[in-house]
């Protein structure tokens, strides 16, 4: 089958399926709003959008190889519950037509994070505790470790001060890369895992610690037309620019961890993710960090840069923030080929935008298309800002 990556239009939020060339869906967080049963409201049906586009089991189950929540904000998580199956796959009620997870990917920090600093939504609780839940059923294999779909588990960075050391098996650390769906290998992708950042006893940074902060950032290398490596997709959450700035400091020496055909612009497009100064408050007196500018510019030939948002407009709002897509311009101003879209644009449209990754690289659908181009598959490193820091630390 045909690779390709789908941002769904969920306004200011993510939703993004990636199907791979050898037939896994990856679902990377959920916004489905209420607002869309309503057929007089004009908010797009994403649910039944995904399940469309989903393989079905031998029960008639629509079902994902994999879910990630980068982090869990309502807008990332948001009808979790109303239309995917939470619990045993024993438990599963014939003719609710919810959506089967045959596996839950989930980095232990994100909600011990949240419940430090913030409340969580009933949909991310939901998720917590089916997360444990999974955990649970692997721990209590007595050694087999065989897991079935749908109670399957894989965990994205390691815990805080140990608490993962028994699940080797179904870990994966930071800076570490697997090609593991539902499982099994597959051929057709390699994923490096780049945070959330493991917390120690002598970090006291809060800044890199926030929910916010503690969304899984990925580099997703997906083959595409027979071809391996064809496009590199950046996809981070909300991560903030305390985070893309530490990405700089940790990997400035090998950029190629960074590099992307496509870049999911994170939190929206918002401000924050490039800047420690806010654009409500200096507006254009707001600095870019140099770091974080670094980290997010390693821009291959024919780079998309894809906001998952509302309309940009030209006002004070962030996210999204004009700010932020007007630098993000700048950042593929010498990318040949490059461009930046928004999903949320034009308005009162209800498609999603696609992306098809073949063998010369990703090429997104004519109805989206707003310049024809085939995104390139050359691996070209953008202009690097000298390495140091763009605040006191």
């Amino acid at each position: 089958m045909a690779a390709r990556i789908t941002f769904f239009r969920v306004g200011n939020g993510d939703m993004t399926l990636l199907e791979l060339e050898s037939g896994q869906t990856i679902l990377l967080d959920v916004n489905i709003r209420s607002a869309a049963d309503d057929p007089d409201d004009p908010t797009p049906d994403v649910a039944n959008q995904l399940r469309s586009m989903l393989r079905r089991d031998q029960s008639g189950r629509p079902f994902v190889d994999a879910f990630l929540l980068t982090h869990p904000d309502q807008d990332h998580c948001a009808g979790l519950q109303k239309h995917f199956h939470l619990g045993p796959p024993s438990s599963f009620v014939a003719g609710s037509n919810k959506i089967m997870i045959h596996e839950i990917w989930s980095s232990p920090m994100v909600f011990r994070r949240a419940s430090r600093r913030l409340s969580l939504c009933d949909d991310a609780k939901a998720f917590n505790r089916e997360a444990r839940r999974r955990v649970a059923v692997f721990r209590n294999g007595q050694g087999t470790k065989v897991v079935r779909e749908g109670d399957r588990i894989l965990l994205l960075g390691e815990d805080e001060f140990g608490k993962t050391d028994d699940l080797e098996q179904i870990l994966v650390r930071v800076d570490e890369a697997f090609s593991r769906v539902n499982g099994k290998e597959v051929d057709s992708m390699v994923t490096r895992v780049l945070a959330p950042f493991p917390r120690f006893d002598d970090d006291g940074d809060e800044d890199l610690h926030s929910k916010n902060n503690s969304s899984t950032i990925l580099q997703f290398a997906l083959s595409g037309g027979g071809k391996r490596n064809s496009c590199r997709f950046l996809t981070g959450g909300d991560a903030e620019v305390a985070i893309w700035q530490r990405l700089w400091w940790s990997h400035h020496d090998r950029p190629d961890w960074l590099d992307y055909h496509i870049l999911q612009a994170p939190h929206h497009c918002s401000w924050h993710s490039l800047s420690f100064d806010s654009w409500s408050e200096k507006g254009h007196d707001a600095v870019v960090c140099k770091e974080a500018r670094n980290a997010l510019s390693q821009a291959l030939d024919g780079a998309v840069i894809v906001s998952s948002s509302r309309a940009i407009q030209d006002d004070h709002n962030d996210p999204p923030c004009i700010r932020a897509k007007q630098e993000y311009e700048m950042i593929l101003r010498d990318v040949p080929g490059g461009e930046f879209v928004c999903v949320g644009e034009p308005e009162h449209r209800p498609e999603a935008l696609q992306i098809e990754i073949g063998r010369d690289g990703p090429r997104m659908t004519p109805r989206r298309l707003r310049k024809s181009h085939v995104i390139g598959s050359g691996a070209v490193g953008r202009t690097q800002q000298p390495h140091g820091s763009c605040r006191s630390q």
